[in-house]
């Protein structure tokens, strides 16, 4: 599958026919248990996944898994993975794009650092704040029966649950680390929370259930193990993705014939560059950037 066409409506009946039958082994509950101890002394690893993309690049992307220790949220395995995206991004359908690279990385690490298996996956994403009640950190937990926690940095629009005045008067309540408030839409039900991960960041995430995890207790965790305004494994898994594709592209740009600026004037007179000896917009956006 080409990830620059359009889907059509056959292919996109057959991945909500897919997702509803993986939602009905879907588990909301916490089952765990680490997840019912006060001081959660039993879970030692965490890790979080996370993809990164290459500006204007339909194809090239990283995916990578960060694994932390508990409770001191030390990085204790990271894996960067260079992918080449087959499916585009379309709203809703999250994980058939992605879903298969998070599995790779997850079989990786059962192969090469058993020992370092986290017991509760945070992945950068909705769960079950989603349309269909189904989004990749559901899918994700769902196909590879791990405990999964969808932290999202953007409001998904579900059940008329809108990003309006209303919620932003809500957002400025959350004082300090830890408050939150629920996101119930307009059937009564409640798809996740908005949560004030610290003290230092104002702007909050939106977390909800992945999979064998309660709301409460996934709200909980996602407020432990933050350091800044996102989780630290997945804050940690998107600097190490960034990272990996700033290394593997930004060398090639470099190889690129030299951009020639010289200052001109258009035609009301005011000073500007001028750029000769070019590829395209994108590229020289990244190679401007490399000399400022």
């Amino acid at each position: 599958m080409d990830p620059t066409t359009d889907i059509n409506d056959s292919v996109k009946a057959e991945w909500e026919l897919k997702q509803e039958q993986l939602k009905s082994k879907l588990v909301c509950e916490d089952v765990e248990i680490w997840q019912n101890e006060k001081e959660l002394n039993s879970l030692c690893y965490i890790g979080g996944v996370d993809l990164s993309f290459v500006k204007g690049d339909d194809f090239n992307a990283c995916a990578c898994l960060v694994v932390c220790s508990y409770p001191d949220l030390q990085v204790v395995y990271s894996d960067c993975s260079h992918i080449q995206l087959t499916a585009p991004y379309i709203s809703g359908f999250l994980a058939f794009r992605e879903v298969s690279f998070l599995v790779d990385c997850i079989e990786k690490l059962k192969h090469d650092k058993p020992e370092y298996m986290p017991q509760v996956m945070f992945v950068d994403g909705n769960g079950m704040l989603h349309p269909r009640g189904f989004g990749v950190a559901c899918h994700l937990g769902v196909i590879t029966d791990m405990v999964t926690i969808g932290v999202a940095k953007k409001l998904l629009h579900v059940d008329g649950i809108e990003k309006d005045a209303s919620h932003a008067e809500k957002i400025k309540q959350l004082t300090k680390g830890g408050d939150s408030f629920p996101l119930s839409g307009s059937s009564g039900k409640i798809h996740g929370k908005v949560l004030r991960v610290c003290d230092e960041s104002s702007n909050p995430v939106y977390v909800s259930v992945g999979h064998k995890i309660s709301l409460e207790t996934a709200v909980d965790l996602v407020h432990r193990c933050s350091k800044h305004r996102i989780p630290e494994p997945i804050r940690q898994a998107d600097i190490r993705s960034r990272e990996f594709l700033r290394e593997k592209y930004e060398p090639k740009l470099r190889k690129q014939p030299r951009v020639k600026l010289k200052k001109t004037k258009d035609t009301s007179g005011t000073p500007s560059l001028d750029a000769r000896n070019c590829i395209d917009d994108d590229e020289l956006d990244c190679v401007i950037s490399l000399f400022e």
